[in-house]
Parts: structure tokens; C-alpha cells; sequence
């Protein structure tokens, strides 16, 4: 079929794969998994029990366009008790998960002459959707050797008159890292110079290590009016499948938001919103095993990447991923991503596929299996490096 028939949003946007999950699948044999960012706990059970509970009562049918009222007062509950953000109900987009809710602000924001800057490492995705709203991505690499930190001179080159945001992931999916008061300063000043929105994706906000304190940058002094601050229950509670997560936005935003998210899907499935209830009201303690259990894994596994020849890693800070440095290797992180899956049995993620930033690199999701499964990855990438 010629590509004249099809929107310039399609022919114009760059394919994006899913990197080695989309390899993988190709691949025959058994295989290790640990490229794809997904929790390996189950759903705890008051969750599912609320979810099944709301269905048997007959919550089956259209419901509010913005999310269940109950729902989005509770999320103001926990935004002001955990992330320091006050703001009403009225403010919070209930969405299918962060993927809409970074779709909807895209959409929302981005107009065909726009620029958005992304720092690299950055997550794949949201350069798809930045085309797709016709805008142009605009990358600014921050340095491995600096462990990634937050530069004023690095994202301020590429502000330009057709700048409109400025794209952040904190907790950073590849690197790790979870970003300081002093590096998120930064992005706020120059948002606010420079009148920018700040888009953050803050999926990994509750997955964080040996004391590291997540800071939601709509905190910082005037960054409340410009900006929009996407959440999810993905991560944390283990709902990957469930697809929900939240915008939280100033009011004005709310509107020209919902004409994206009622367009594309009315509303967030009625029924698992009560889901999302039970795990913002319901005990703690399932939320603190999953971390306490991502970081008994993170150790296991940057302990032993550390002992492998040609290979570091820095200890991440927060999230379910590490990202070792093998440029010792004198390979390219493509081919030995690609020979770790075909020689050793373990699929893990090129840090190529994250930006130019990230080469030299792997990702390594430690949050996806248990710790006897890493433990056997573990050997298998051991004997790998071993032998180069």
C-alpha cells in the first residue's frame, strides 16, 4: 500500500522497535528476560479483592470522564502526603497508564513547529509520541562520566525560540538515578527564564534506595503553574497490566488535557479504579516488601557486575534497573546485547537504544525476576565477560 495514504503523523514519525523485547521474541530457546521493565510481583491481593468487589456490585458502566471523584480526592491525599504537592481533585486526570498520560500532554502542548528536549539517556517512547504530535525532539546528552548529572550548560545550548518543554524522568529510566534538589533547580530556573512547561515522568517515584528522596519538581518555587506531573500505579503496586496512572496539572491545563483523553478513550475502565482505591488506602506493608525485594536485587546484581572484567555499575538510586558501563570491552553495547542474548541466554536492553548517551552501556531490569533466576542470569553474563 503506497504511503501517501496514510497521515504524515505516520509516514513522518520515526519507527520506534522496543529494542531486544522485539528481538527476543524472534529468538528460539529458553531466555533469561531482564530487557523488559516490568515488576515481577503479583498485584497484592486487597487490590485485586476492591477490583472484584466493584465488578460483582455492577460498577460496570460509564462513569466520569476525569476519573471517579473518590479516586482522584484520594490521589490529592497522597500527592500532598507524599510528594509534598497540594492540589485539588479537580486538578488530577485519571489515565491507562503513564503511556496516555504522556500521549495527552504531547498532544496537548506540541504543535507542528515545536521543539521538546529530551535529556539522554532518555525513554524511547517519548520521542515517538513528541513526533507524533508533529513537534521535533531535541536531545541534550548529559555525561556518563559526570554519573549523568543535571548541567545547566548542557540543556541550555539547545534552547531555542521554538522551544516549548522540557522533557524529565525522575526516577531516571535507564540510568538509575534520582535527581537532586540542586539538578532539578536547574531545569526549574531555566523553565522559568525561558517560559517552558516541564513534562515529568514520574513512574519510579516510590521505587528508591538507601535513603534517596524523590522531589516531584512542581514543588519548586513557580514550577506549580508549569508543570504537568504524570504518576502511576504501574511500578509500585505492581499494575503494569492494569494500566492506570494520573496527570496532576494546573487548572488551566485541565481542559485542553481531557479534550485529548475523552477523544482518544471516553474514561479509565470504571471498575479497577476502585483497584487504584484500595492501594492508595490499604496497608503499606505490600508496597514496602516489593521495594525492600527490588533492593535486596539491586544489590545481588551490581555486586556481581562489579566482578565481571571490562564491566562497572553505579548504584542506582531508585528504580527497578542498572546500567552497567562495558565500553572496558572494546565492544559496542548493540553487539554485545545482541551476543548475551544468543551466546548466554540473557536478554538485556543496549544502552544505545536510549540515546547516544547511553552507549557503552547496558540495562539491566533487576525488578523482573526472582533473585534465584538473577542469580543464574548472573553466572551466565560472568562466564560471558570471562571469556572476552
Amino acid at each position: 500500500m503506497p504511503t501517501s495514504r496514510f497521515a504524515r503523523r505516520i509516514t513522518d514519525t520515526s519507527e520506534k522497535s522496543y529494542g531486544m523485547v522485539a528481538l527476543a521474541m524472534a529468538e528460539k530457546g529458553p531466555l533469561i528476560h531482564l530487557e523488559l521493565g516490568r515488576p515481577m510481583y503479583d498485584t497484592p491481593l486487597h487490590i485485586k479483592q476492591a477490583t472484584i468487589d466493584a465488578l460483582l456490585a455492577g460498577d460496570v458502566h460509564y462513569s466520569d470522564l476525569q476519573g471517579l471523584p473518590e479516586l482522584r480526592e484520594a490521589l490529592a491525599i497522597k500527592l500532598l502526603q507524599q510528594n509534598a504537592l497540594q492540589v485539588d481533585a479537580s486538578q488530577i486526570i485519571v489515565t491507562n497508564g503513564l503511556t496516555q498520560a504522556s500521549f495527552a500532554a504531547f498532544m496537548a502542548l506540541l504543535d507542528a513547529d515545536d521543539e521538546a528536549i529530551l535529556l539522554d539517556p532518555f525513554y524511547p517512547q517519548h520521542i515517538g509520541k513528541i513526533e507524533f504530535a508533529g513537534a521535533t525532539p531535541v536531545i541534550a546528552s548529559l555525561d556518563p562520566a559526570d554519573n549523568f548529572s543535571i548541567k545547566r550548560e548542557l540543556i541550555e545550548a539547545h534552547i531555542t525560540e521554538r522551544t516549548k518543554v522540557i522533557v524529565l524522568v525522575n526516577p531516571c529510566n535507564p540510568t538509575g538515578r534520582v535527581y537532586s534538589r540542586e539538578e532539578l533547580s536547574i531545569v526549574a530556573e531555566l523553565a522559568l527564564e525561558h517560559d517552558l512547561v516541564v513534562i515529568t515522568d514520574e513512574v519510579y517515584e516510590q521505587i528508591t534506595f538507601d535513603g534517596a528522596q524523590h522531589i516531584s519538581i512542581a514543588t519548586l518555587p513557580g514550577m506549580a503553574e508549569r508543570t504537568i506531573t504524570m504518576q502511576a500505579f504501574t511500578k509500585a503496586y505492581a499494575m503494569d497490566g492494569w494500566r492506570i496512572g494520573y496527570l496532576v496539572v494546573p487548572g488551566d491545563f485541565v481542559e485542553p488535557l481531557m479534550k485529548v483523553t475523552t477523544t482518544e478513550v471516553t474514561h479509565v475502565n470504571t471498575f479497577i479504579q476502585h483497584g487504584a482505591i484500595a492501594a492508595l488506602q490499604g496497608s503499606p506493608e505490600p508496597l514496602s516488601e516489593m521495594v525492600e525485594g527490588d533492593h535486596h536485587s539491586r544489590n545481588l546484581v551490581v555486586q556481581r557486575l562489579n566482578q565481571m572484567p571490562g564491566v562497572t555499575c553505579a548504584t542506582p538510586e531508585g528504580t527497578i534497573y542498572a546500567f552497567p558501563d562495558i565500553s572496558a570491552t572494546g565492544l559496542d553495547s548493540d553487539t554485545v546485547a545482541m551476543r548475551l542474548m544468543r551466546e548466554a541466554g540473557v536478554v538485556v536492553e543496549s544502552g544505545r537504544f536510549y540515546g547516544s548517551a547511553g552507549e557503552g552501556h547496558l540495562r539491566i531490569c533487576f525488578g523482573a525476576q526472582p533473585q534465584e533466576v538473577l542469580t543464574e542470569a548472573m553466572n551466565r553474563l560472568q562466564n560471558f565477560f570471562n571469556k572476552l
